[in-house]
Order: structure tokens, then C-alpha cells, then sequence
């Protein structure tokens, strides 16, 4: 079965409420029909170690095939990806991972450690995806209209206009969230197909209200969720 996972019961309602999907909690999993298929519901809670753990539980079941992240997310560059752009990410950085040197800056091979593999090559600080050929091996269907984007996940969320330039230009950035590597990492660790999707709702490093439109971005993740799994 496909995992349809979010951070917070908002982003699934948001989803697949139109579906009829169920309320869940942080941490709750329940099987649902929606349409022709069967897919797992789950809500991991915010930030990446709620993230990991969840992901942890769905690969103890062992009839995961497939794994679909839905969120929203800050945009570095809204003129690139304005205000309720949905994208599909093709990579997911983790900017936090390393050694933090005198000016800022993360060196994720100084300690020496990569975080594991992924296909026998060391992981660091970068996970590759492959939306449009993890989308149909899963049956899904990516809009021709939607962004390529690159995800940067972070613990903290940025909250300066200065630190956003930052990660934007580290990372080769485009959308911020708080789960999205740990989602792809543990899938692509054990051969999972892997899609995240996410609709931008607020410039990242800002906190002025003319900069965020969170209730356009929930209404495109329901736009989105239902075009992926049907088609129209």
C-alpha cells in the first residue's frame, strides 16, 4: 500500500478531506479506501524527528510499497514560486548536519560520519528524488503545471530575511519544511518510491501578514491531492 503522511492533522484534511478521509492525531495510521486503491493514512507530527519515527513504524509493517508526503512550505524566492504554487520536489537538504563553523556554515563530511547509504553511496547532507519516476511507479499522476523545486528541511524554521538568503544560496533552494528529508531519506534507504508534494504558503524569513497565505495554500493541497491520485 501507498503512505500518505503529513506533519499535522490540518495538512491531511486539507488533502484528502475531500475524499472523506478520517480525523487522525499525531502518530495515528488507519488504512483508507480512496477511490479504486487502499492507501495508509498517517500524521507524523512537525519536524523531523516526529518524522523519523513515523517512518520507522511503516517500515515495520512491511506492506508499505510506496511513500507520499503532502505539506505546505515557505518559498525563498516568491516571484520564482509565489504564494500557493504547488511543487514536487526533486532533492531534500539537510542543512543542520555536521560541523558548525565560525561563520554559520554546516560541514556535513567534518565529523566523518555520513548519516548512511542510499544505493552504496554515503549519504551527507543531500537526498536525491526522482518525482516523475517514482510517481508512476506508483500510479500517480504529477499536473504538467506544477514546480520542480528543491526542498531544504530544517529544525528551526527561518525567521530572518538574512538566514533565508543563506540556506537559499547553500542549499540551491526553493521551499522550506520541517520533514521532508526524513520522510525520503528512510524510504529511499530500504528502495521506496518516494513523492513529496508541497503548496507554498509564505515567504521564507518573513513574518509580515501581506507575505503568508496559509488558507490558499491548504485549498491547493486539496486541489493537488485529488489531480495526483485521479488524473483530473
Amino acid at each position: 500500500m501507498i503512505a500518505v503522511v503529513t506533519a499535522t492533522a490540518k495538512e491531511m484534511k486539507s488533502a484528502l478531506g475531500h475524499a472523506g478521509a478520517p480525523s487522525l492525531g499525531q502518530g495515528d495510521i488507519v488504512s483508507f479506501k480512496l477511490g479504486e486503491r487502499v492507501v495508509l493514512l498517517a500524521v507524523c507530527g512537525v519536524g523531523l524527528l516526529n518524522a523519523a519515527l513515523l517512518m520507522g513504524r511503516l517500515m515495520e509493517r512491511g506492506d508499505v510499497t510506496g511513500v507520499v508526503n503532502f505539506g505546505i512550505a515557505g518559498a525563498y524566492d516568491v516571484e520564482e514560486f509565489p504564494l500557493g504554487t504547488t511543487t514536487y520536489l526533486w532533492q531534500e537538504a539537510w542543512p543542520e548536519y555536521g560541523l558548525l563553523q565560525e561563520d554559520g556554515r554546516v560541514d556535513s563530511k567534518a565529523i566523518g560520519f555520513p548519516q548512511g547509504e542510499i544505493d552504496g553511496k554515503p549519504v551527507w547532507d543531500r537526498v536525491k528524488l526522482f518525482p516523475v519516476h517514482d510517481a508512476e511507479t506508483m500510479g500517480l499522476t504529477l499536473h504538467d503545471r506544477w514546480a520542480r523545486a528543491a526542498g531544504v528541511s530544517v529544525n528551526s524554521v527561518t525567521g530572518t530575511p538574512e538566514r533565508a538568503g543563506w540556506l537559499k544560496m547553500a542549499c540551491n533552494g526553493d521551499v522550506e519544511n520541517m520533514e521532508g528529508y526524513a520522510l525520503a531519506f528512510a524510504a529511499k534507504q530500504v528502495g521506496l518510491p518516494f513523492l513529496e508534494l508541497r503548496t507554498v504558503s509564505n515567504l521564507v524569513g518573513s513574518r509580515y501578514a501581506e507575505d503568508w497565505d496559509l488558507p490558499g495554500a491548504f485549498a491547493a493541497l486539496g486541489q493537488c491531492a485529488k489531480f495526483l491520485f485521479s488524473g483530473r
